[in-house]
């Protein structure tokens, strides 16, 4: 495979028996996550050290090993729209560590005519109209945030906060509510859980899968699996209770949950047949996702646009007079959201330059053409999203700058060449189904957060971005908040 590479002109790293190159990665992850950086937009050298040094002395399309599978690392654009759009050729990966699918599986996991039925049934449940619904849970989650910062800072006009936890608790209370409806408590335990395993996860990845070694009764696969059966049993509980409302007529159907189960039934009723519905267990596998993929993604986004605003003080200004001149200090609503043209373009930035998913990997079965390449049968392509939001060629030499006026024309006028280098949600048919929910959540926490608080980044702020899996602040956010 090595050979077949490096005949096509590809420059790679030379293999090493089983782990390929994950021991030297591990390390410098492990070293890069011993100190914080510079304050900095410079990330990648922390955040993805191993690759972000291969395609700086190989080039941006080389390859590396991921234990025995040749990785391929792609940055033209045409060839990431290719593997983005083509989904049944370009596969998530099925032979990587069945412990991964602990943490999640559901949408992100299935693929083909799976990932087909399984996105229909899921889509209402993120149609805008929906949406509309749900804008009260995340003005009371949000209003509960608030409140708490209004006693921090009451006793002495201003103080420094750690904003990550209350973000944090912020995004699960609004998956919690949206999801579960009245079972939000219950919601409460399981994105405990799901946190949990997501730290485990992390060290799953990071070793070299040996098919078998899950069975082994080690600390770290025992607890992924209790933690599994705790929080299955729990979001279980929470369907068959509706389940049982739904047939007495009592249930919500403007939560998640509800729309979904709605939406899996009418698939059945439609083709009288159980198979075009999910099953009770791939109805948990999407609650599961609902809380990783909706809490992590929405929590990372407004620490990031926090810290940016508390560094960039003129941006944080110019996106409070548009607030203040939109909504007054009135309830924001969906529509009233929708006219925050500078919050957009904010947004925008802060996700070029922190996106929430770092990299994504995907995997080829038969020998397959990509662009002038032909890959062998097995190997995988990544696209190092970060990597492709900070390339110079792409965005020009104020590439590490935080400007937001770059996208006022809109996302293609912001590259230098209109080319498609922005994927801070993925791309192709598979683009999060969740956007449009994580937006609008965020649009209205940070609103909420600028009309009550001006705020500026501590001096004891320690700048370490890092994943676990998201990219997430390693030492915390620590700001000065001050009451308007």
């Amino acid at each position: 495979m090595e050979k077949f590479l490096k005949d096509q002109g590809l420059n790679g790293t030379s293999y090493r028996f089983i782990s390929g190159d994950l021991k030297e990665m591990v390390h410098m992850i492990t070293e890069a996550q011993s100190k914080p950086m510079n304050l900095t937009h410079d990330i990648a050298p922390r955040v993805l050290p191993f690759y972000h040094k291969s395609l700086t002395t190989l080039g941006k399309n080389c390859f590396t090993w991921l234990g025995a599978k040749p990785v391929v690392h792609v940055c033209e654009p045409s060839m990431v729209r290719e593997i983005l759009a083509n989904y049944r050729k370009f596969q998530r990966s099925r032979r990587r560590n069945p412990l991964l699918k602990l943490l999640v599986s559901g949408l992100l996991d299935v693929e083909g005519d799976q990932w087909v039925k399984h996105r229909k049934i899921i889509n209402p449940a993120f149609h805008m109209e929906k949406l509309k619904h749900m804008v009260d849970a995340f003005y009371v989650s949000c209003s509960d945030m608030i409140e708490k910062w209004e006693k921090l800072v009451n006793k002495e006009g201003s103080c420094e906060v750690d904003v990550c936890p209350y973000l944090e608790a912020f995004s699960s209370d609004v998956i919690s509510r949206t999801a579960f409806g009245s079972s939000f408590e219950e919601g409460r335990k399981i994105f405990q859980l799901q946190k949990e395993q997501a730290r485990r996860a992390v060290k799953v990845f990071s070793s070299v899968y040996i098919p078998g070694f899950r069975f082994l009764p080690t600390k770290n696969n025992k607890k992924m699996k209790e933690i599994n059966r705790e929080v299955n049993g729990l979001v279980r509980n929470i369907i068959n209770k509706r389940v049982d409302a739904m047939k007495d007529g009592k249930a919500s159907h403007d939560d998640l949950l509800g729309i979904l189960l709605d939406s899996n039934n009418n698939e059945i009723k439609e083709h009288g047949n159980n198979n075009f519905g999910l099953t009770t267990d791939e109805v948990i596998e999407e609650c599961k996702l609902f809380y990783f993929a909706g809490q992590e993604t929405t929590s990372s986004m407004l620490v990031w646009t926090m810290i940016l605003l508390g560094l960039h003080l003129e941006w944080q200004t110019r996106a409070r007079d548009e607030v203040l001149h939109v909504l007054g200090d009135k309830k924001p609503d969906i529509d009233l959201l929708s006219q925050l043209k500078v919050m957009n373009i904010i947004f925008n930035e802060v996700l070029r330059l922190y996106p929430s998913i770092v990299s994504m990997t995907r995997q080829v079965y038969e020998e397959t053409k990509l662009g002038n390449l032909t890959l062998p049968a097995g190997s995988l392509v990544q696209i190092n999203t970060l990597m492709l939001h900070h390339d110079r060629d792409m965005w020009g030499d104020d590439v590490l700058e935080f400007k937001p006026k770059r996208f006022s024309e809109g996302i293609l006028k912001a590259t230098t060449n209109g080319q498609a280098a922005y994927l801070p949600f993925s791309g192709g048919p598979r683009i999060c189904v969740g956007q449009n929910f994580a937006i609008v959540e965020a649009k209205l926490c940070l609103a909420m957060i600028l009309q009550h608080f001006s705020f500026e980044v501590s001096p004891s702020y320690s700048h370490a971005p890092y994943t676990i899996p998201t990219l997430q602040a390693q030492f915390g956010a620590h700001l000065i908040l001050q009451k308007l």
